[in-house]
């Protein structure tokens, strides 16, 4: 780099001190500017402080400008719009650009600075010399570059173009032929679109193409980059920075042009293709076709090119350009100025924001007022005749159904008028909308722009809502332009943080760091994502809804059914649905196809073949992923023929053949090499018929047969689904047995968002995890001490550390379960069920994670601090990482993990943990409904009339956050849905009845009732709706029948039930507020009968009442026992939604064939019913007087196990209060 200009060693002698920049003290704008005297390209910077003082800048924003008005902000790649500046008066320090600045002024405004001195600044700045071709448009010039020939046919372009305008419409590029081709490049809304056709449109008049649309807020003032790159189809269209790759419909490779390519606008209008007909504004410099510089031929006038009015300087408008930096204290005040005629007032506004106040004025006498402000995205105006009456018009509404309402970040334009007793105002292109005054429009205060001054309640102005947060321009009252120059001078009105001559609005969804095709929303300050519609979740749409395998919906208690998976979580898959069979011994996946029947074919030839594809129900990348995790798949392939040949009997040549997933096609049959031709009974000799070949293979993507076509020939065929068991990564684990050992794998792609996932065990106090360092950057993931986990990253703006600490020690050699997730938005860290550690990322901070190193698990590279102890199931980004593998071939280190706990079968049901033992294993039963040695025994208490368990949270059920503390922002539609997890059984005879009740602090609520008609209902406050929920799977006869039933359910909702406060099953009591009849009412009656295994989320309040009598967490009211009576509902299963919502219709079919019963056999039918009851209540009452002895027996050894395991639920009962929708399980 050579320097342009050397200012370290010129003395300023603007106060009293040694050499260097220091603004005044009483300046209310500071910042040092310099005139590189023409347009150069910086490279670099470099700043120091002033000379022998204690005064310099630490940090600092960097402006540029090509005439010394209309400036912007340097911002870096990931948004950074600021420079760390120097920690003493002497050292220098040096920023390269990443991007360089073609420009000729740059101010250096100091943001922060040395405490104990004042700003002190010297600078140099580093670059070199910029030569240009540049042409000036007024909105009717155009440049015209005419042919050879009469028409140009290519099947490679390149045009390469910078622009800079205020318009935001208007066309850069068109060129079309008679054929109907064409390319256009035009600015709309303040965005590039490029129309590209190599279609015929007289044999293709209807195909529809789509403008690709690149960029944003081009209408700055400032030098844009355009390159459009074609070769045949094949287009990569890139603005600024920003390229987007595509492929252009049709069927030619070829673009025809006639005559001519105009540059700037369309000579003629009405011509076919154009989709824009106002000309561009603006300048263009170094404009190339195809290699031919346009503007160097136009400069020449050389005769190919017309320039009709265009001049070769950028002539550049005198716009000053004002921002409201803070919506709370930022306000423009400009004094009253009188006028006979009347009020008039106009301006230009754009921001992000949907609420603001535009601005607000005293009319006629007090109170009478005027306030002009933005609410959700539309104008309001209001006009207080009083302190109690206002009339108030709304407008903007039919421009919110062709944009994004008024806070789309575009340019509108605003004009009041007074005339008479009419008040008349104009949007934009929309028609005046006009409001009666009660006296001629008169203003006796000043007005107040974007907000008001804290002091201003004698003013009589009074923010309504927010302040504005955007950018002012064109600001004209009673017909006179207010001078913002002699307003930042102070000579003109007053202000508070405003920032002048330029705009600072950013496009902050650009690029969209919304992920799976998330929709991106912002603000002013922030962006939003709304992952509707996507099955991702969280700040970025990262997080999939789904469970990554049928193996996963088991562990959460699911029956067979048709499921929903995503084979690689976060990765860049999609979901899928498959049907997952839950079997005794194994889950089977199966994806089905569009053809599973027998299908029979003939008069097919090799010439003529019958070809089937089949379409199954996952993608081709999905079902490589599936097959690639499960231990073991299969599909059956069916085949049978009748004078119909696999291969050609002379030569070989295939006849028929199949394609695997990956589209090659495959010729040998029965799982044997290629070149074999025969499946395994050919070559066993045992086939049924050895003249004839049988074929027998997976995964089959298509069939092909083509030896059907003699007489009596004919070939039928099935294919049946695809079934896939196990998870081979799932248990995939190394054990680190040296403290210097670890493994290493390529550098993690962790950029812009990564997720983390893995178990571990141990006995070793501290240890690293993983760990992958940049030059600066790192990430890192440890066991910091016996009880806390520790998650660390810095990405440039300082290091940021996620502690989640456990009321017992991580290091007892039981698996434990950490996942950790870093985006642009937030980062966050689960182990096991604890309370999310959370920490937001700033909004204006460096974005992106450098890392240059391998990835080290197990360890680091300075082979210190090791990991003594077992990872398995180590995934990231939906990628699992082949620990085993790697292990083989690593000192210190062996494939698999030991252990009783460590098998691939689950010792422990419904969520029960594995525990190592030295001669064997044990079940803890702490955060499963279930109790028993396997947490396989149903806890159940029986409910007499009255009675109720209340548990009370001991802190409010939510998520726990690091820091401050502060809730993620919620507005911009939350993306994700919130969940609760319900699973209980009952056995009753009362109708209505409650089965569970949960309050909140904020009067929330949300209830799940036994209805009138037989069915569970589910009961909420109105702003609370839930979706997904399940019926009961029986239906009743009467109310007066015992019903048995199993409700399991993952309830989910818009909005999130905030702060839980307690649980209550059986009768409600106290004071709590609900409008539902029904739903008071039964809560009035509670519930009379069996409750079983009762779950929510990860709260077991049954286990906990019988554990924890006279506990302050626990209540009970009324008489209740511990009972088996939910043994019998073992028989009832489980069901899916759609199985409930058959039973359901079924129940509702009318009996067939059904007649009246003679009263006579009716009533012996009574008869024989009666005496067998009492013969079998006989039997009954031996049975239980002979079983009682030796339930007693087992009750004691019950109380027992249970004592043992008393002590680690209480020390562990806090744990329960985890976040709330989640569906992490403890896999043993």
């Amino acid at each position: 780099m050579r320097p342009l200009l050397d200012l370290l060693h010129v003395v300023f002698f603007l106060s009293t001190g040694g050499g260097g920049w220091a603004p005044r003290w009483s300046d209310r704008s500071r910042w040092l500017q310099v005139d590189l005297r023409d347009r150069v390209e910086v490279t670099g910077i470099a700043t120091q402080g002033r000379y022998g003082s204690s005064d310099w800048v630490t940090s600092y924003m960097l402006l540029f400008s090509d005439m010394g008005q209309a400036w912007k902000q340097y911002r870096q790649d990931d948004g950074v719009g600021t420079f760390p500046g120097n920690a003493n008066a002497d050292g220098v320090v040096l920023h390269k650009l990443l991007h360089s600045i073609r420009t000729r002024f740059l101010r250096f405004v100091p943001l922060d600075w040395n405490p104990s001195g004042w700003v002190g600044l010297r600078v140099e700045v580093y670059g070199c010399s910029y030569k240009s071709d540049v042409a000036d448009f007024d909105g009717r010039s155009s440049l015209l570059y005419r042919f050879n020939q009469k028409s140009m046919s290519t099947v490679k372009d390149v045009i390469s173009l910078k622009f800079k305008s205020q318009q935001g419409e208007g066309v850069l590029v068109h060129g079309e032929g008679q054929r109907g081709d064409y390319i256009t490049l035009e600015l709309h809304r303040g965005r590039l679109a490029l129309h590209l056709n190599l279609d015929d449109a007289k044999l293709h008049p209807s195909s529809g193409h789509m403008p690709v649309t690149l960029g944003s807020l081009l209408d700055d003032q400032h030098w844009h980059s355009v390159l459009i790159e074609r070769f045949n189809k094949h287009v990569n269209f890139t603005v600024d920075r920003h390229t987007q790759h595509f492929r252009t419909r049709g069927d030619g490779d070829s673009l025809e042009v006639d005559y001519e390519l105009s540059f700037g606008g369309i000579p003629l209008p009405g011509k076919p293709g154009t989709f824009l007909r106002k000309n561009f504004h603006g300048c263009m410099e170094n404009l190339y076709y195809n290699g031919v510089n346009i503007i160097d031929l136009a400069k020449r006038r050389k005769p190919q090119i017309y320039s009709g009015n265009v001049t070769f300087s950028c002539s550049e408008p005198r716009l000053m350009v004002t921002t409201f930096l803070n919506s709370g204290s930022s306000f423009l005040q400009l004094p009253t100025q009188a006028s006979l005629e009347g009020l008039s007032i106009r301006f230009q506004f754009r921001t992000w924001n949907q609420d603001g106040l535009l601005m607000s004025f005293q009319l006629n006498r007090n109170p009478e007022r005027l306030i002009l402000q933005l609410g959700s995205g539309q104008l309001r105006v209001s006009y207080c005749h009083s302190a109690l009456q206002k009339s108030e018009i709304t407008i903007g509404e039919q421009l919110a159904w062709f944009s994004d309402q008024l806070n789309d970040g575009l340019w509108h334009s605003l004009s009041l008028e007074t005339r008479g007793l009419k008040l008349q105002l104009t949007l934009d292109s929309e028609p005046t909308s006009t409001m009666e005054l009660r006296e001629r429009g008169q203003t006796v205060s000043d007005f107040f722009f974007g907000g008001c001054p804290g002091t201003s309640e004698d003013l009589g102005c009074r923010n309504p809502t927010l302040g504005f947060q955007g950018c002012l321009r064109l600001m004209i009252i009673n017909n006179h332009i207010v001078d913002l120059f002699q307003v930042q001078q102070g000579l003109l009105g007053n202000y508070s943080e405003l920032q002048f001559d330029t705009c600072g609005i950013q496009d902050r969804c650009l690029p969209n760091m919304c992920e799976h095709g998330g929709r991106c929303f912002q603000s002013w300050t922030n962006f939003y994502c709304d992952c509707s519609g996507t099955g991702y979740m969280g700040a970025t749409c990262h997080n999939s809804i789904y469970e990554p395998s049928c193996e996963a919906y088991r562990q959460a208690g699911s029956a067979s059914g048709y499921f929903t998976i995503d084979p690689d979580g976060s990765g860049p898959l999609g979901s899928a649905l498959v049907y997952c069979n839950m079997t005794e011994d194994k889950v089977w996946t199966v994806v089905t196809h569009n053809n599973t029947e027998l299908m029979k074919v003939k008069g097919s030839t090799l010439q003529r073949p019958y070809t089937m594809r089949f379409n199954y129900s996952a993608s081709t990348e999905q079902l490589s992923t599936l097959v690639t995790k499960s231990e073991h798949c299969q599909q059956e392939v069916v085949y049978r023929c009748r004078k119909s040949r696999l291969f050609n009997t002379w030569d070989g040549t295939p006849l028929s053949w199949w394609v695997d997933r990956s589209g090659e096609r495959r010729t040998y049959w029965g799982g044997f090499l290629p070149g074999v031709q025969q499946c395994s009974c050919s070559l066993d000799e045992n086939c049924i018929d050895m003249n004839y070949f049988c074929n027998y293979h997976l995964p089959v993507s298509e069939i092909t047969i083509g030896d059907t076509n003699r007489t009596g020939s004919e070939a039928a065929y099935r294919i049946g689904p695809l079934h896939c068991y196990g998870d081979r990564f799932f248990w995939n684990a190394a054990s680190f047995y040296q403290e210097s050992s670890y493994l290493h794998f390529p550098t993690l792609q962790a950029e812009l968002s990564t997720d983390i996932s893995f178990y571990f065990k141990t006995t070793a106090p501290t240890g690293i995890f993983l760990e992958n360092l940049g030059i600066r950057d790192f990430i890192r993931v440890e066991l910091s001490s016996p009880s806390t986990v520790t998650f660390s990253f810095d990405v440039g703006n300082g290091p940021v550390v996620l502690a989640a600490k456990s009321h017992v020690p991580l290091n007892d050699k039981q698996w434990h379960y950490v996942r950790a997730e870093r985006n642009v938005k937030e980062a966050s860290l689960q182990v096991d069920q604890l309370p999310l550690r959370y920490a937001e990322a700033p909004a204006d901070g460096h974005r992106r994670l450098q890392l240059n190193s391998q990835l080290f698990v197990g360890g680091t590279a300075s082979r210190q601090h090791g990991f003594l102890g077992c990872i398995r199931a180590l995934s990231t980004n939906g990628l699992t990482l082949d620990l085993e593998e790697r292990a083989k071939m690593t000192p210190g280190v062996s494939a698999g993990c030991p252990g009783h706990c460590s098998g691939h079968s689950s010792l422990c049901s419904n969520r029960g943990r594995c525990i190592e033992r030295n001669s064997g294993y044990a079940c803890d039963c702490t955060h499963s409904a279930y109790g028993g040695p396997h947490c396989k025994k149903e806890v159940s208490m029986s409910f007499e009339t009255g009675s109720s368990v209340v548990y009370t949270f001991q802190e409010p059920f939510s998520v726990m956050r690091n820091g401050s503390a502060q809730s993620s922002p919620t507005s911009h539609a939350q993306s994700s849905r919130f969940r609760e997890n319900v699973a209980l059984s009952f056995r009753t005879t009362q109708i209505p009845a409650m089965l569970l009740a949960v309050t909140t602090f904020y009067q929330e609520y949300m209830a799940i009732i036994l209805a009138h008609n037989g069915t569970e209902d589910l009961a909420t406050d109105e702003w609370v709706p839930l979706t997904g929920i399940a019926s009961a799977a029986n239906s009743l006869a009467s109310s007066t029948s015992v019903q048995e039933c199993r409700f399991q359910s993952h309830l989910s909702s818009e909005v999130e039930l905030n702060t839980i406060r307690s649980l209550t099953l059986g009768k409600v009591t106290g004071k709590w507020s609900c409008e539902m009849k029904e739903v008071m009412q039964a809560g009035s009656k509670g519930f009379v009968g069996c409750l079983s295994s009762v779950q929510f989320n990860n709260v077991v309040p049954l286990k906990a009442a019988l554990l924890n009598r006279g506990s302050s967490l626990v209540s009970i009211r009324g008489r209740m026992f511990e009972s088996n009576c939910g043994a019998s509902a073992d028989v009832t299963t489980s069901h899916s939604l759609s199985d409930h919502l058959e039973k359901v219709d079924r129940g509702k079919e009318p009996l067939k064939n059904a007649t009246q019963s003679d009263p006579a056999v009716i009533g012996g039918v009574i008869a024989a019913v009666v005496f067998i009851s009492l013969c079998v209540g006989a039997v009954v009452t031996r049975i239980l007087f002979q079983n009682r002895q030796a339930e007693q027996l087992a009750a004691v050894k019950e109380k027992e196990h249970r004592r043992g395991l008393e002590q680690a639920y209480r020390t562990e009962l806090d744990l329960q209060n985890s976040i709330r929708g989640s569906r992490k399980e403890y896999f043993i």
